[in-house]
């Protein structure tokens, strides 16, 4: 069977499971579905069902992204639309086993949404909810309805058609194709992905290198990971793609050990491109010679920086080197390599795919396609999501996100991990692409977005940006590993209420000596998130320094708590939990906090949370 044909008859296969007499039971199964209790309601449908004797298809599919609905199960019924429930206990799974699967009752009030042409009165479409509907799902546009396990499945949604046309084009066209896309890195950096090729392609040596980069490490960045465990083929596709067109035959996937499900979903994608023939020799009859290699990092946040992930690939501790030469002309073991990451060559394989001209479509001008987003933090709707470049802040953080939770005010976001910027409430209005997050004191990176709310402390926020970065820290150029450790110490004592008014300045001083003299991006951009803080935030860096008070009353320095006469109880559970014995008092008595023994530790605070008599103030000078 020639791989067209096998294209044919997953298809058929996939449609058949729309059509199949017996109900279709998919479950998300990325890490953020069985953290929520996904593995949980597998084995209770299979145990019902089986218990029943009853014919069915349980899938395990990935992450659809809505990470704040999680567990969330698909139930397909032939003629019926399939209908998405979320937040799926074992108690609603039974319920849901016995009333649908097995009758008519859809439990319409526990369904988040249905996909397909037909209707269910009192369910809306999924797409039309307000957290789908703004967002354009190019890059996603299988997760969450697919086995990621299943080689079959990808290739009923279209899979490694791009390649096919790939391998029936020259080279020069394909790149052509890439440069028409207008597809830029995905990785953080925005260089153009048909020049990095070009480069690499033009160089005479005969050995040359494809690299992955999946080495995801900002804090609350996870759309590397959730793109591999949801649909690893598109990855995959996008790296045979790429390696046709510089003439590599070896490959690399750089994947921090810290991801075990994509490494296994990864390995098993790659035994089954083995096994249909889509690696190894003359791959497809093509005259192509090429293989990948999954290699584990250990997780540490430099080894994203193209040289050092380098020398981590070659055996040699992850440190950056001096660049130019660059490693399209020489990388991997001295050899041309092109690194690209994770969402750049899944949008390769979309591109060949569907053609440059439906990439075109969504963004800017400068900025074209589509880009996914973990959104974290203090939004209503958490999870994974994929808008077209030039979508604004606002947009994506009240609806998409749903808003601040509690109904409390927005103060910041974080966008591009700790390389990035804290944007306050006046940028909210900033389009999300390259050139306008960096005018506004931000930038892209590969795609966290972390947001913040009224109680957040920013001088707080800024140091632990900074401890992150000042660990990571290879500690090759002097200025990232001793300024991000001065910048740290400051920090550190303006939250703890030893701050001098000095500090201010010393902080931009070190800030821009760190930017302009560090070896590589992870010392560059290390002080961004202090200097959009001062620069957005200097009233709370004065009330610190000068009134030795934290507005948000995060900093457990400048902080204390006290027990108000009136509403306690003397139940003594703030007593007991001390762990410090700083409280005293009696059953049935008022207790009291002796300020000079307590540790500020917030235990006693989470345990009078059914009274609310303790109070936590930032009392100041």
């Amino acid at each position: 069977m020639n791989f067209n044909d096998l294209i044919k008859r997953s298809k058929a296969e996939y449609k058949c499971l729309y059509e199949s007499e017996a109900p279709v039971i998919m479950v998300g199964s990325a890490t953020c579905g069985n953290s929520a209790g996904a593995i949980v309601v597998k084995s209770i449908i299979k145990e019902e069902l089986d218990k029943k004797n009853v014919k069915y298809e349980l899938i395990t599919v990935g992450c659809i992204g809505l990470c704040y609905a999680e567990p969330i199960i698909t139930i397909i019924k032939k003629g019926k639309p399939a209908i998405f429930y979320g937040n799926v206990t074992p108690d609603l799974t039974r319920d849901l086993v016995n009333s649908y699967i097995l009758g008519d009752d859809p439990l319409t009030e526990f369904a988040m949404g249905t996909v397909g042409e037909e209707t269910i009165k009192g369910i809306p479409k999924l797409f039309d909810l307000p957290v789908l509907k703004p967002q354009v799902r190019k890059i996603l546009r299988n997760c969450g309805f697919i086995d990621p396990t299943n080689i079959d499945h990808y290739l009923a949604k279209d899979g490694y058609t791009g390649f096919l046309k790939a391998i029936n084009l020259k080279t020069e066209d394909i790149i052509s194709d890439i440069k028409k896309s207008g597809l830029r890195g995905r990785g953080g950096a925005g260089f153009p992905t048909w020049l990095k090729w070009q480069f690499c392609r033009d160089s005479e040596e005969e050995i040359k290198y494809i690299i992955c980069n999946a080495d995801e490490g900002d804090p609350g960045a996870f759309m590397n990971r959730s793109l591999l465990e949801s649909d690893p083929h598109s990855v995959l596709e996008g790296i045979l793609i790429a390696a046709y067109v510089i003439g590599a035959k070896k490959g690399y996937i750089y994947c921090r050990a810290e991801y075990p499900l994509a490494l296994e979903r990864l390995k098993h994608a790659l035994n089954q491109m083995h096994e249909y023939g889509l690696l190894g020799e003359n791959i497809l009859g093509s005259g192509f010679d090429f293989d990948i290699k999954i290699k584990k990092g250990a997780g540490a946040f430099v080894c994203g920086e193209e040289t050092a992930l380098i020398a981590s690939i070659e055996g040699k501790r992850g440190m950056p080197r001096t660049r130019p030469p660059f490693p399209t002309t020489s990388g991997l073991w001295g050899k041309p390599t092109v690194i690209n990451n994770v969402e750049t060559m899944a949008n390769v394989a979309l591109i060949m795919q569907k053609g440059p001209e439906e990439f075109n479509e969504n963004g800017t001008k400068d900025s074209i396609g589509t880009k996914t987003f973990s959104l974290v933090g203090q939004v209503e709707n958490t999870g994974l999501i994929e808008v077209p470049l030039g979508t604004t802040l606002k947009e994506v953080i009240y609806d998409i996100g749903g808003g601040i939770k509690d109904n409390k005010s927005f103060k910041a976001v974080q966008i591009g991990g700790p390389s990035g910027g804290c944007l306050p409430m006046e940028f909210l209005d900033t389009p999300i692409d390259y050139d306008s997050l960096i005018m506004a004191g931000a930038i892209m990176g590969s795609g966290g977005m972390v947001v913040m709310d009224e109680d957040t402390c920013m001088v707080d926020v800024a140091r632990y940006f900074l401890e992150f970065v000042q660990k990571e820290s290879c500690g090759k150029c002097v200025p990232c590993r001793l300024g991000t450790k001065q910048m740290m110490q400051i920090l550190n004592d303006i939250t703890e209420g030893k701050g001098k008014i000095t500090d201010k300045d010393l902080l931009l001083q070190l800030a821009y000596t760190i930017k302009d003299a560090s070896f590589c991006g992870l010392g560059q951009t290390a002080p961004n998130p202090i200097l959009t803080s001062l620069k957005f935030f200097d009233d709370e860096y004065l009330e610190h320094i000068k009134e030795k008070y934290c507005p948000a009353l995060n900093c457990k320095k400048l902080i204390s708590y006290v027990i108000s006469s009136d509403k306690c109880s003397g139940c003594t559970l703030c007593l007991e939990s001390c762990p410090t014995n700083a409280i005293t008092g009696n059953i049935k008595e008022t207790h009291i906090i002796d300020q000079t023994t307590c540790i500020t530790c917030g235990t006693c605070f989470e345990s009078c949370r059914k009274y609310n008599a303790i109070e936590r103030i930032s009392p100041g000078i």
